[in-house]
């Protein structure tokens, strides 16, 4: 039994789910409308204000898509009617990110910027404040979407465990090492 396939999705105000005949589940709130086709097998149905999804048998490959399908629709509500925030910290002397439009520019100590082409759907904005690191707001409202761009710009100058430098995700813990010790 999938216990995170059986809760119902609520949809809140100003959120309205329609389900065509391909099984395309369309979720349209006021920040925008998202799309997800479901798999055939599972049924999808808007009851008393909340989606409901059900499986045909318990197969194994039937419970764990219930439980899939049901955390991308209810992804897809929050994201329509929330939308989606991750912040991102350039540790470093001399890092710098500006953002010029869907264009984010970021120096991150290599011998030439680099300029990142971001999605539409993806709103970017930067904040530089003396004696504090660059910040890096990005908000979209398709969490798959917002969770890989985050996760490029990461990539290109992840942290290192000794002293801590370079893009991490705000609030992210660190596992540091220990440098080396002098011998006597």
């Amino acid at each position: 039994m999938s216990r995170i396939g059986n809760l119902p999705v609520n949809l809140p105000k100003g959120v309205a789910v329609t389900i065509s005949d391909s099984n395309e589940v369309s979720v349209k709130g006021p920040l925008g409308q998202l799309t997800q086709v479901v798999d055939k097998d599972m049924k999808v149905e808007v009851v008393d204000n909340q989606v409901v999804i059900s499986r045909p048998t318990d197969s194994k490959s039937h419970k764990s898509m219930h439980g899939l399908y049901r955390a991308l629709l209810a992804n897809m509500v929050e994201g329509v009617s929330k939308g989606y925030k991750k912040e991102l910290e350039l540790v470093g002397v001399g890092y710098r990110a500006e953002a010029k439009g869907q264009n984010l520019e970021l120096s991150l100590g290599y011998s030439h910027d680099i300029v990142l082409q971001l999605p539409n759907e993806v709103k970017v904005e930067t904040k530089t404040e003396r004696r504090s690191n660059p910040i890096i707001t990005l908000t979209c409202i398709d969490k798959q979407l917002i969770g890989h761009v985050a996760a490029k710009i990461r990539s290109l100058r992840p942290p290192e465990p000794y002293k801590g430098k370079g893009i991490k995700f705000v609030g992210e813990q660190l596992r540091r090492k220990a440098g080396k010790s002098a011998s006597v």
